[in-house]
């Protein structure tokens, strides 16, 4: 069994923690990934309501499985009634990304919940550590969804010389060997979302997880492109890497005459409602190539924390 401070903290068979996606990570993936032994969280985005996500917080909490809930800093100005659901909900742990989270840290200590914030820069390492966040999340450019612009393994390696505190990583960490090489480089554990889209537990479509399934590596694109056709108020720094369509392949690049553009704008606002993956952004990392057959998220973790004990186990003999 592979024990880190992560595991020991949140009483984890597993250092697994699956990323907080968003329409894709409701209650029902977070309990499956915690029936996995990891830590499942449940996403939340601006037009999340209270009450949905209190609806789904009940899912985990009453499988009486530890669970996650995470939060974007830049919207909780606004949506002072998602911080009060989920203090409500008496999660384990809380991200705060996206944005400064120490506004939130406190009222977050206060009820007991640990909080966790995604870096993606050494400025946010010092904001994050001043802030009184628990646990880092070094979240490399590879991820899926929202992200920033550096590579997981040399940022993770520059957050671990900065800090004290247990440093997850996050990006395009998909299999067992992935897993472990981020462990034997010092993270206390692992952030995933890729390896989770394709889970029959997840918000998400059944078209949408074919498509994941037949997507490559190579098929990603980091872009503004959706949230400036959506009007959506993500700061400039976080670009989303979604999988490649016709939609990115016409306006990445463009960002600024797709502001001005006000029936391609419409054109992905629709394609949401109907599920059109061709318009729409399905967010997927660069390890989307490994996704390849629809498995239940805690069958999924079980198989990776093992994979990742037998290589740690065989790594052993590169040193005699």
């Amino acid at each position: 069994m592979i024990k880190t401070p992560l595991t020991r903290w949140f009483d984890l068979s597993t250092p697994i923690i699956g990323a907080p996606m968003a329409g894709v990570a409701g209650g029902a993936l977070a309990r499956a990934v915690s029936l996995g032994g990891g830590l499942g969280m449940i996403g939340v985005s601006g037009a999340t309501t209270a009450e949905f996500l209190t609806e789904q917080c009940a899912v985990p909490a009453e499988a009486e499985v530890p669970f996650g809930v995470g939060l974007m800093a830049w919207v909780l100005d606004d949506r002072p009634d998602l911080l009060g659901a989920t203090i409500a909900a008496q999660p384990s742990l809380v991200s705060v990304s996206f944005g400064d989270p120490e506004p939130w840290v406190g009222p977050l200590h206060d009820a007991g919940i640990a909080v966790a914030a995604q870096v993606n820069t050494v400025a946010d390492v010092g904001r994050a550590v001043d802030a009184g966040v628990d646990v880092l999340v070094a979240q490399g450019t590879e991820a899926g969804g929202h992200t920033g612009r550096r590579a997981t393994l040399p940022l993770l390696q520059e957050v671990l010389t900065l800090t004290d505190r247990p440093v997850v990583a996050a990006g395009g960490i998909a299999t067992g060997a992935g897993m472990a090489a981020v462990l034997a480089a010092g993270a206390a554990g692992v952030w995933i979302g890729t390896p989770l889209l394709a889970c029959p537990e997840a918000l998400n479509s059944a078209a949408a997880r074919a498509r994941v399934q037949a997507a490559a590596g190579d098929d990603t694109v980091l872009t503004r492109a959706f949230d400036v056709a959506q009007r959506l108020a993500w700061p400039e720094r976080w670009p989303g890497r979604a999988l490649t369509n016709g939609f990115s392949r016409t306006w990445h690049g463009r960002e600024d005459e797709l502001a001005r553009n006000l029936e391609a704008c419409h054109r992905v606002v629709e394609a949401r409602r109907t599920d059109d993956l061709d318009q729409a952004p399905l967010y997927a990392g660069e390890s989307v190539g490994l996704v390849t057959s629809e498995r239940s998220a805690t069958d999924v973790v079980r198989d990776l924390d093992a994979a990742a004990e037998k290589t740690l186990r065989a790594v052993s003999r590169l040193l005699g």
